[in-house]
């Protein structure tokens, strides 16, 4: 017999056999979920009937592939016992929603793990499961505004940079979620507990900021945009306008990449600026007004085999073609999206996009019979349909 939908790819990714379920959400959690899926994980996405608020079309949602889904209805009658059975069969269970209502619905952390003590129980949240702003809304850009990291971006004389919502979202909340799910369970297969894991956007961004805090108290990073080594204060780490109007990246640091840098852009009497601040004004102008004779392309070609640290600003529809991350295979199509590939890479358990996004309830049938829970009323029976064996 087989069954409609997406069955699970075993082998696939060093994941392979650990089942995890997502409480379908927005932003961070379903990112985190997708990461887990590409390692290798049977990602089981329950869905909420009409779906959820600033969804994508089901079809584009890239975040949503190597999954599977199913449909429930959590404030029907019976909708916190099929999420519980899920959680029963479940290694890691992750929701992001505000701190209390899984509690409320049934479905929290004290109620899963009364059915299942081994589960690790992921909550991804912006301003965590405590504190005053715990209960209130809000998005990436205000999480990462308060940890001081969204004032480090853009230029000095312009309001800060918003770096989209790969800096808190995704940085400061999907990769240190996968993280603490993946330690505490590490810690639930040595000892047979589980345990629940407060993921705050708030905590990640701040800790990604560990190393200009030390520079900070070392007196070596001013608290103010473009005025550091790493912030663009810094003429020779930054990006510049070529005559076409787009842009070169410039990350020539160090002593030996510096003189490269100059040498290419024909700047060598600039060699005693690099270390002198009252220079750099100087320097930064010289080398904007070098970049401004040629066109991306052009020195890009100049920049190219040398170890200048130089390397065009690409738009996302460019980067795929570039020649390293096409030799690497770092994008991948898959059902006419072109979209990241994986990573990272294993070499005895290779990952790979092995279905495209889910589709809300289209895995059902196949989810009941591979986790072994209880079929529901509603559930299509033509789901199932057999193989002639």
């Amino acid at each position: 017999m087989t069954t409609a939908g997406t069955p699970p790819t075993p082998g696939t990714g060093p994941l392979s056999g650990v089942r995890v379920v997502e409480l379908a959400g927005i932003g961070p959690g379903p990112f985190a979920a997708m990461l887990l899926a590409d390692l290798g994980a049977d990602v089981v996405r329950v869905d909420r009937p009409g779906g959820a608020d600033l969804a994508l079309d089901p079809a584009c949602d890239i975040t949503n592939r190597n999954k599977r889904s199913l449909v429930v209805d959590l404030k029907a009658p019976d909708g916190p016992a099929r999420v519980l059975d899920l959680a029963e069969r479940a290694d890691i269970l992750i929701e992001g929603y505000r701190p209390g209502v899984a509690e409320r619905l049934g479905i929290g952390p004290g109620d899963c793990h009364a059915r299942n003590p081994r589960l690790v129980y992921g909550r991804m949240t912006g301003w965590g499961q405590d504190g005053p702003l715990a209960q209130r809304a809000g998005h990436d850009v205000a999480y990462i505004a308060v940890t001081g990291t969204l004032g480090m971006i853009g230029r000095p004389d312009e309001p800060p940079a918003v770096p989209a919502n790969l800096l808190g979202d995704y940085a400061g909340g999907s990769l240190y979620l996968v993280v603490g799910v993946l330690a505490a369970l590490h810690h639930a297969r040595a000892t047979g507990t589980g345990q629940v894991v407060d993921a705050a956007i708030v905590d990640g961004t701040a800790h990604l900021s560990a190393m200009i805090h030390g520079m900070l108290a070392a007196g070596s990073w001013q608290d103010r945009r473009a005025a550091n080594l790493l912030d663009g204060g810094c003429p020779y780490y930054g990006t510049y306008e070529t005559a076409d109007g787009r842009y070169m990246a410039v990350g020539a640091l160090e002593g030996k990449f510096y003189a490269e840098f100059l040498s290419l852009l024909g700047l060598d009497d600039l060699a005693s600026a690099r270390t002198d601040w009252a220079r750099w004004g100087e320097l930064r102008d010289r080398i904007a007004a070098a970049f401004r004779t040629r066109t991306r392309d052009e020195w890009t070609a100049v920049f190219a085999g040398s170890d200048a640290c130089v390397a065009p600003v690409l738009t996302l529809r460019e980067a795929p073609d570039h020649p390293h991350l096409a030799a690497r295979g770092t994008f991948t199509d898959q059902g006419g999206i072109t979209q990241p590939a994986p990573a990272p890479r294993f070499s005895a358990t290779p990952t790979a996009v092995r279905t495209g996004p889910a589709r809300p309830g289209a895995d059902t049938a196949a989810v009941v019979l591979d986790w072994g829970i209880p079929a529901h009323p509603t559930d299509d029976p033509d789901d199932l349909v057999t193989d002639g064996g």
